[in-house]
């Protein structure tokens, strides 16, 4: 090999080395971009991002409270309220009275009450909405608005049912804004909902949760009648905030705060639950209460239950597909028409049942007088019942006051459950026509009819909707019964009857 070609190869191969050096630095750069500068710039971008998410969230939250709260105000009662001493209950025993006289009567008081409303536009005029029991009694009322502004204001309608009231403002309230309502049908467990209000005097105070749950039916601190289809949230509702809205991410108003869970029935401390009034439920009756200072419901007079899973081969009817009438109240227009405990109702006018929240609704937003026909299936075979619908006593009057107690006797323990014998007198107590059945005497901690909800004093009148008149009956039926078998039990409870599924 000459010397020539000798230097050629070693030009070309030195070329060649320095190449692959150079390439290896370049693959070493992008290496290091791959491994070091990509993940820094990529978890920047992120950071970024979610810094963006929670400004624009931030910033939605904040421009719904400022579309809302100017319009939230403060609502002061003071009404005059019966005060009895504390001595005059003892004082009415017959025995007393003929050494002490007449207890005397109750005094009068002026009370001062605290709640709060917000302002919509109806019909071209500014009107306040918030909670009946806010303003139940009231003698005067002072609506006060975000800037101090007062206005004195009158009742134009309430409802107690609902828990809603109306009020008129006397005033210029030309500069007064208003809220827009929202449909409290699109809400959904999870969305952002924010409580504005005026907790224990504290005004214009803003909490903020989420919806925790849809369509609860709590009974009234009272006793008497249900809330219905509440909205359930976490957002921090104390006393005062009744009356104000409940809003969400959009500033839109969807439901009125009303209620608080404080403690359970066990007196254990409760947290973070609390109701407001679907805004829905409030559009509705609107109209009636501005026309009519108040709100006239159609009545059917019946007790009724959705049909579990469990219930279907007893009635032959599908879960979702009608409600059960696990009663009728005497002199109600279902009694008059002659539905009984046990029946079906699928359809009214047609239009098809799937729950006792689309039949309360479907017939009590029907003119009073009305005549509807009601598919029902008795007995698993299908029939018509034409119903002229009444208009809805208080809540008071349907209310049942019997306080039934049982008395002990021999029979046969099963399924967690004691039962005892219906004296005449005692059926009286309860308000029963005859002293068919059984009492329920005790029920055990942690059984199927504990899980069921079966409790003390409750009547057994029939079992898989075969009758049980008597403790014979009761033991000969269940003696040879399963511990596991799925039943069916006919319930008077209070006055009511219902029926009872236990599983297994």
């Amino acid at each position: 090999m000459n010397t020539k070609r000798i230097l050629v190869i070693g030009v070309l191969f030195a070329f060649i080395v320095a190449a692959g050096v150079t390439l290896t630095q370049l693959h070493g750069t992008t290496a290091n971009l791959a491994m070091g500068g990509v993940p820094a710039l990529a978890q920047a971008q992120a950071q970024s991002t979610n810094q963006a998410i929670a400004d624009s969230g931030q910033a939605a939250i904040k421009a719904a409270i400022a579309k809302v709260s100017p319009a939230v105000v403060r609502v002061d009662v003071i009404a005059t309220v019966d005060v009895s001493n504390q001595f005059n209950d003892m004082f009415n025993d017959p025995f007393l009275k003929r050494f002490f006289g007449e207890p005397q009567a109750p005094q009068k008081q002026q009370q001062r009450a605290l709640g709060s409303g917000f302002v919509i536009n109806y019909a071209g005029q500014k009107l306040v909405v918030t909670n009946e029991h806010v303003i139940d009694g009231a003698d005067t009322i002072r609506v006060t608005a975000p800037d101090g502004e007062t206005w004195k204001a009158s009742v134009v309608g309430s409802d107690k049912e609902l828990d809603i009231a109306v009020l008129k403002l006397k005033g210029d309230t030309s500069k007064l804004p208003t809220v827009t309502l929202g449909d409290s049908s699109k809400v959904a467990i999870g969305d952002w909902a924010i409580a504005i209000g005026n907790p224990i005097g504290l005004s214009y105070t803003v909490t903020m949760g989420i919806i925790s749950a849809l369509g609860r039916d709590l009974q009234k601190p009272d006793g008497n009648g249900y809330y219905r289809n509440l909205i359930q949230t976490d957002a921090a509702i104390n006393p005062g905030n009744s009356g104000g809205p409940l809003v969400n991410a959009q500033g839109q108003v969807i439901g009125i705060n009303t209620l608080i869970a404080r403690e359970s029935a066990n007196g254990i401390p409760i947290e973070g639950i609390n109701f407001a009034i679907s805004i829905n439920q409030v559009k509705e009756v609107l109209d009636q209460l501005v026309a009519t200072g108040k709100v006239t419901r159609a009545y059917l007079g019946v007790y009724i239950q959705d049909i579990t899973t469990a219930m279907e081969k007893n009635f032959g009817v599908n879960a979702g597909k009608g409600v059960l009438v696990s009663d009728t109240i005497a002199g109600s227009p279902a009694e008059k028409a002659g539905i009984k405990s046990g029946d079906i109702i699928t359809k009214v006018n047609g239009e098809a049942v799937v729950s006792t929240d689309a039949l309360i609704k479907s017939i009590s937003m029907k003119p009073v007088g009305s005549v509807v026909t009601l598919d029902i299936v008795r007995n698993k075979a299908s029939m018509q019942v034409q119903v002229t619908l009444a208009e809805k006593p208080s809540a008071k009057q349907l209310a049942a006051k019997t306080t039934p107690n049982g008395s002990q006797t021999t029979a046969v323990k099963k399924f967690g459950i004691t039962v005892g014998s219906i004296s005449s007198a005692l059926a009286q107590q309860l308000g029963l026509q005859s002293p068919q059945g059984v009492v329920i005497i005790d029920v055990a901690p942690g059984s199927r009819a504990d899980w069921a909800g079966l409790q003390k004093d409750d009547v057994i009148r029939a079992i898989n909707r075969q009758p049980v008149q008597s403790v014979s009956e009761w033991n000969s039926m269940v003696k040879g019964m399963d511990d596991n078998a799925v039943l069916m039990f006919t319930i008077i409870r209070d006055g009511r009857t219902f029926f009872v599924t236990l599983n297994q």
